[in-house]
C-alpha cells in the first residue's frame, strides 16, 4: 500500500496538559483516555467528537501531578480544550485538568511545555483546625488529610 501524499495526510496539533489531583489519587491512561472520550461525545455528539479524534498520546500521573499529550485534527483545538474541560473527575478521583499550550509536533510540545513540574511531595504534620494531621506538600500547595478525605491548603492557611 502507497503512502498518501504529504498534502493529502492529516495534519494534526498537540496539546500540553497538566493534571492535579488529590495525592492518593489512582488513574492511568486509559481512565483519562475513556473519561476525555465520554466528555467529548456529551459535549458534541458522535459526529463532533470523531472529527476531533482526541487522542492521549503519552501520560504520566503520581502523587497527584500529572501531565499528558492530547492528540487533535488541525483546527479543531478550540473543540479539544473544550472537552478538556468537561473534565471533573477520572476513576472516581477529582481533577484539575488546565492546557499548558498547542505546538504542531510531539517534540515541541513536550520541550516548550511539559517536564516543568519539579520537586517531590513532601509528608510533614501540620496543625489544622487545633489538631496534628498529616499532610502532603507539593510546591506551595498542601494537602491536609481530613477525616472525609484531603482538604486543599496553601502556605497563607498557616502562617
Amino acid at each position: 500500500m502507497k503512502h498518501l501524499p504529504k498534502h493529502l495526510q492529516p495534519r494534526w496539533r498537540y496539546l500540553a496538559v497538566e493534571l492535579e489531583s488529590w495525592p492518593d489519587a489512582q488513574f492511568d491512561r486509559g481512565d483519562f483516555q475513556r473519561e476525555l472520550w465520554y466528555a467529548a461525545q456529551n459535549l458534541y455528539g458522535d459526529s463532533g467528537s470523531a472529527a476531533a479524534d482526541l487522542t492521549v498520546l503519552s501520560f504520566s500521573f503520581a502523587d497527584g501531578d500529572g501531565e499528558t499529550i492530547v492528540r487533535a485534527y488541525r483546527g479543531e483545538e478550540d473543540r479539544a480544550r473544550a472537552a478538556l474541560t468537561c473534565i471533573s473527575t477520572v476513576n472516581g478521583s477529582p481533577v484539575g485538568v488546565r492546557v499548558a499550550g498547542i505546538s504542531g509536533t510531539v517534540r515541541a510540545c513536550e520541550e516548550r511545555y511539559l517536564g516543568r513540574r519539579a520537586g517531590t511531595p513532601k509528608e510533614r504534620d501540620v496543625v489544622f483546625e487545633d489538631e496534628s494531621r498529616p499532610a502532603v506538600v507539593r510546591d506551595s500547595r498542601i494537602d491536609v488529610r481530613g477525616a472525609d478525605g484531603f482538604i486543599g491548603a496553601t502556605q497563607l492557611d498557616f502562617e
